[in-house]
């Protein structure tokens, strides 16, 4: 990724880790530093345009994030973070 992509990773990633507790986001995003920013990899599908489906996905080796938008002429979003150390209750390092 050129630079300006890898400040627009960083911010979106930003904008899930804002969203969870302060303890949660610090573990986690020390987590995803550690295993490397160029470790992660972005897809996407769909269109570019308002009111189109698109979806996307962010994967590094310590997560993962989907962000779905295609259902319903794309106004219906389901998003998740999920941390591949902790599912199933499975307690984070």
């Amino acid at each position: 990724m050129s630079p300006d992509q890898q400040k627009l990773l960083g911010d979106l990633l930003e904008e899930y880790l804002k969203n969870m507790p302060a303890d949660v986001a610090s573990k986690r995003r020390e987590r995803l530093l550690k295993a490397g920013i160029d470790q992660i990899h972005f897809a996407w599908w769909g269109q570019l345009e308002v009111n189109q489906r698109h979806y996307y996905r962010l994967q590094g080796p310590t997560f993962l994030i989907e962000y779905n938008n295609t259902q319903n002429n794309a106004n219906h979003v389901h998003s998740y973070w999920r941390d591949l150390a902790g599912d199933f209750g499975i307690p984070t390092p």
